[in-house]
C-alpha cells in the first residue's frame, strides 16, 4: 500500500496529548482534510490500533495551526476532536490544554519569532472566536520545556505555559448565563448552565444520589446515573442555545460536591459520555466562574465570598487540583469577568511525517 506523508509534531498539552499540523500541510477542502486525520489517528476503532490516537478522546486530538492574518494574533489556532470509536471529526468546542502547546509549536516552526527570556504567543482560537495569548520560555531564543512547574495529572515538572484568556464569556453560547438565570430545574434537577470559554453544566452531586467523590471508572459503571445526566444534558442544549446536543460534546457535565482538599469545589466531568480522569482547561474556567456567581450551584457548594477583584480558585477534580486566577466585578448583583488565566505546561514528544493511505489523501 502506497502512503502520504503528512508533516506534523505529537505534542503534550496539559494534560492531553495530540498531532499539531501547519493548516497548509493539509487538504483544504474539510471532507479530504477530516478523512486525512481519521486516517492518521486510526479513527474509527475504540483501540486506534491502526494509527496515531491513543484510545482515549483525551489522546485522540488535532491542533491546526496557521500564521494569523489578524492584527492582533499571532496565529490562528483549530482544535479537532477526533473520536476514537466512529468515523467522526468535531470543532464543536475549543481546547484549553492543546492549547498550551500551540505557542511553542508556533515558535519551533517558525510562525512566530522568539525572543530572549519570555515570548508572549497572540492566539486566536477559531473555535470559540476568541484570543488568548500563551508566555513561552525561550531563553536564547529557543523553546525550553524544562522547570520547575507542575501541575497535576502529568509527571515530574516542566516549564510554565501562562495562558491569560481574553473576552471568552459566552464564546459558545453567546452569554455567560445562556438562560440568563444562576439556576434553572430541568428533568426535576438543579442546574447552572455556564460558558467562560467551554459550556458546561454544573450539578450537585447529592441530587443524583451519589457523592461526587467517586473515580471516574465508577461513575461510567453506573448506567442509571449516565442515562440521567444524559437525559438532563438533552434538556438543556436547547436552553444553552446550542440546539439538539446528541451528536455534541458539549455542553459538559460536571457534577460538584464539596471540596475535600483545601480546593472551592470538587468536580467530576462527564465529556459528555465518558468521565474526566482530570477537568478540561477551559471546563475548569467555567465551573471556576459558576463558583462566583451568586445563587448558583457552583456558589451554594464552595460557599465562597463573591467580591469583585482579583483571586485564584483551585478546582479540584479525580487526580489533584487546577488553579484559576479571575479577576471579576459585581454588575447588578452578577458577575462580569474581566480576565481569566491559568499555568499549563507543555512538551514537544516527536515531529517529523504521520503516513496515511494515498487512497485516503487523493479522497478515493
Amino acid at each position: 500500500m502506497r502512503q502520504t506523508p503528512v508533516r506534523c509534531s505529537v505534542m503534550r498539552g496539559g494534560t492531553s496529548k495530540g498531532l499539531y499540523f501547519q493548516a497548509d500541510d493539509l487538504p483544504s477542502d474539510r471532507y479530504a482534510r477530516d478523512a486525512v486525520l481519521r486516517a492518521a489517528m486510526g479513527s474509527p476503532d475504540p483501540r486506534q490500533i491502526d494509527g496515531m490516537g491513543g484510545a482515549h478522546p483525551l489522546t485522540s486530538k488535532v491542533a491546526v495551526v496557521r500564521r494569523s492574518a489578524r492584527p492582533d494574533a499571532d496565529v490562528d489556532y483549530l482544535f479537532l476532536q477526533v473520536w476514537p470509536d466512529r468515523a467522526e471529526v468535531s470543532d464543536n468546542q475549543n481546547c484549553g490544554n492543546l492549547l498550551a502547546g500551540v505557542g511553542p509549536f508556533a515558535l519551533e516552526e517558525g510562525l512566530v519569532e522568539p525572543v530572549d527570556g519570555v515570548t508572549p504567543v497572540r492566539i486566536w482560537m477559531e473555535n470559540t472566536q476568541s484570543l488568548a495569548v500563551a508566555h513561552v520560555h525561550t531563553p536564547g531564543c529557543a523553546v525550553d520545556y524544562a522547570g520547575g512547574a507542575r501541575i497535576d495529572g502529568v509527571p515530574g515538572t516542566h516549564a510554565p505555559v501562562p495562558v491569560d484568556f481574553l473576552d471568552i464569556a459566552g464564546s459558545s453560547c453567546g452569554a455567560l448565563l445562556p438562560t440568563g438565570n444562576a439556576i434553572d430545574k430541568v428533568e426535576g434537577v438543579r442546574v447552572t448552565c455556564i460558558d467562560n470559554g467551554m459550556p458546561v453544566v454544573c450539578l450537585a452531586a447529592e441530587d443524583f444520589g451519589v457523592s461526587g467523590q467517586e473515580s471516574p471508572a465508577e461513575l461510567e459503571a453506573d448506567d442509571a446515573l449516565r442515562t440521567k445526566i444524559e437525559t438532563v444534558r438533552l434538556a438543556v442544549g436547547e436552553l444553552m442555545n446550542l440546539g439538539d446536543v446528541a451528536g455534541k460534546t458539549v455542553p459538559k457535565m460536571s457534577l460538584l460536591s464539596p471540596a475535600q482538599h483545601g480546593g472551592v469545589v470538587s468536580t467530576r466531568t462527564f465529556i459528555p459520555h465518558r468521565v474526566h480522569e482530570a477537568i478540561g482547561v477551559f471546563g475548569a474556567v467555567s465551573v471556576a466562574t459558576a463558583c462566583l456567581v451568586p445563587g448558583s450551584v457552583a456558589a451554594d457548594i464552595a460557599k465562597i465570598d463573591p467580591a469583585s477583584g482579583q483571586r485564584s480558585l483551585d478546582i479540584e477534580h479525580p487526580t489533584g487540583f487546577f488553579t484559576v486566577t479571575m479577576d471579576v466585578a459585581d454588575q447588578d448583583g452578577g458577575v462580569v469577568v474581566r480576565q481569566a488565566a491559568l499555568l499549563r505546561t507543555a512538551r514537544l514528544l516527536m515531529r517529523g511525517e504521520v503516513l496515511v493511505p494515498r487512497a485516503v489523501w487523493a479522497g478515493r
